[in-house]
């Protein structure tokens, strides 16, 4: 391993874990964090669950200079995205989807009855801190 990777409050090391406790984010989804700076170090990467309750919606956001990759383990999703979040995208179980850093979305559930699980993966070791709400956006998709 580089000297990059270790730190003096954090020798660098492999590790396995489960995702922690959910959490509800700015965004308003139940998030179950697992990989990030506080629990291993990470330096670049966060990783987690993400879970969208049936019918549920995020509130309109964006994340700021930070990447965001996507993998859908069950349900479908679908996400208004763009400027004007005038852009939109489904996405179901065995699907990948990439946010660029600094685009404006707004993901939200298809389904009224089955819950929508994915892994999320931000260029973000922080997950939260990077996340800027857009509520000016919110009612363009009611």
């Amino acid at each position: 391993m580089s000297e990059e990777s270790t730190t003096p409050e954090r020798p660098a090391v492999c590790t396995v874990l489960r995702a922690s406790a959910p959490f509800v984010g700015k965004q308003g989804f139940s998030y179950a964090p697992a990989i990030s700076a506080e629990t291993t170090g990470a330096a670049a990467i966060h990783m987690q669950l993400l879970t969208i309750p049936p019918g549920g919606r995020a509130k309109a956001h964006k994340h700021e200079a930070h990447e965001t990759a996507i993998y859908v383990i069950s349900g479908e999703a679908a996400m208004h995205y763009g400027e004007r979040l005038e852009q939109h995208l489904v996405s179901r179980a065995g699907d990948f989807v990439y946010i660029p850093a600094n685009v404006p979305h707004l993901p939200y559930n298809l389904s009224s009855t089955e819950p929508c699980v994915a892994v999320i993966s931000r260029t973000d070791p922080n997950e939260q801190e990077s996340v800027v709400l857009l509520p000016e956006l919110d009612a363009i998709h009611v």
